[in-house]
């Protein structure tokens, strides 16, 4: 009964390990935060030149965006990080 429970132990771990194996890899997951990030300030961009009609201001506005929210990010996963809830 015990051997039992640890072969299908045993089963369930190396499924799980292929499951994660298989998964997103790191660097994938930097690209699409990148090209993310990217979507995000062009769109902040384009909405800023829409509204002020000044495709510099909108292009000052895009960098000052694209800086700010990669820092709020930044903290806001350290501070989730040192939360316990739903881990």
């Amino acid at each position: 009964m015990i051997a039992d429970q640890l072969i299908i132990s045993n089963k369930k771990e190396k499924a799980s390990f292929k499951k994660d194996k298989n998964s997103e890899s790191p660097k994938r997951s930097i690209v699409k935060s990148i090209s993310w990030r990217a979507i995000g300030t062009l769109d902040t961009i384009i909405i800023s030149w829409v509204i002020t009609g000044t495709l510099t201001l909108a292009f000052s506005i895009g960098v000052v965006e694209l800086v700010t929210k990669m820092a709020l990010y930044f903290f806001h996963e350290r501070i989730w990080n040192t939360i316990s809830w739903g881990k």
